[in-house]
């Protein structure tokens, strides 16, 4: 009796969903997505819209951090060049499913300039690249007042699309929901395609990949706008989402702890981008909980627990470099590939 998944040919192996075990789970998984605003509170549907914005946005830094091994410490900022120009086309006129195009395709150009360092950069220098790229853009938007409002930054009018209004908070969802998926089968085949196949082949040997005939410098670059074009994107929902925007909305920080989710849940996988942010947000959540209860028993040490999150972080980081470095992802692979052989786990 055959134990596991065996293929007979290139089609079956190049199948996006291997098994009906997998498709019917899925299935499953989409309907209660569907249905969860009839039942959820509203703050559980304010956490899962957060939960969506940063699954599209882990998924363009995965697929050029994780698959093309070119590392960004400037996601946010893209990320705020995207809400930025949907907040100023909405608040001209701009049907929102334009300006939110015109988010992803901004970004895109502004990340594809900041990409240009990488025919020469990599590694370290490639980080601090892209740390100045963080900079760069946060300082725009605090000088340029008449259109971003500078420091005191911008109201963000709720955009619409048909019957969605994103004044509410369910149609809100609605759209972060269908955009995550879109995202993620958009990410999936891209890593199917050709190009897919040369950014993992840069990633992993780009002298090699040179050699063969990969354009090196055009693969980078296509991995830095689609990369941005995700970050776009998921600023745009992230504008609908706070409402009001300013620098601070985009920090430096907000880019590590995008580039942690990504850590945590694995490095060039698809799942990573899911596995990362639910360990992430379930973690935060617990650590609020945390937080409160200790400043409530202990209210002369409250600014003993301000930097508990950042710790407890930090310390969860390193673990997961040094004990489990291919992140969640890894791991579920191998609690799969046992269950596979079961009971011939050899």
């Amino acid at each position: 009796m055959p134990a596991g998944l065996f293929h007979e040919n290139y089609r079956t192996d190049e199948r996006i969903f291997q098994t009906w075990f997998v498709r019917v789970w899925l299935i499953v998984f989409l309907i209660g997505c569907g249905v969860f605003p009839i039942f959820a509170s509203k703050y559980m549907i304010s956490t899962m819209i957060e939960v969506g914005i940063a699954i599209i946005a882990c998924h363009g830094l995965n697929l050029l951090t994780g698959f093309t091994g070119q590392i960004s410490l400037g996601h946010a900022a893209f990320m705020g060049v995207g809400a930025y120009t949907s907040s100023i086309l909405v608040s001209h006129g701009v049907p929102f499913s334009v300006s939110l195009a015109c988010a992803g395709a901004m970004t895109a150009l502004i990340g594809m300039i900041f990409g240009i360092p990488s025919l020469r950069l990599r590694g370290l220098y490639l980080a601090m690249a892209t740390i100045a790229a963080q900079f760069i853009i946060e300082f725009t938007i605090r000088r340029w007042d008449k259109l971003t409002g500078g420091v005191e930054g911008m109201y963000v009018e709720p955009g619409s699309l048909g019957p969605l209004h994103f004044d509410d908070r369910i149609h809100l969802y609605y759209l972060t929901f269908i955009l995550a998926v879109a995202a993620t089968l958009v990410l999936k085949n891209i890593i199917r395609s050709r190009s897919g196949r040369a950014f993992v082949a840069i990633r992993d040997r780009y002298l090699a990949a040179e050699v063969i005939g990969v354009n090196v410098f055009k693969y980078r670059l296509m991995s830095f706008a689609v990369s941005s074009f995700f970050a776009g994107i998921a600023g745009a929902l992230m504008a609908q989402f706070i409402e009001v925007i300013t620098h601070e909305s985009f920090t430096i920080l907000q880019s590590v702890d995008y580039l942690a989710m990504c850590i945590i849940g694995g490095l060039g996988s698809i799942l990573g981008g899911f596995f990362g942010v639910g360990f992430w947000f379930i973690l935060e959540r617990i650590l609020e909980v945390v937080n409160t209860e200790l400043n409530s028993a202990y209210p002369d040490h409250v600014t003993w627990f301000v930097s508990i999150r950042e710790i407890i972080f930090g310390l969860v980081i390193i673990l997961f470099l040094i004990f489990e470095p291919d992140g969640l992802a890894a791991r579920w692979r191998t609690i799969k590939a046992y269950w596979k052989l079961w009971p011939f786990s050899y």
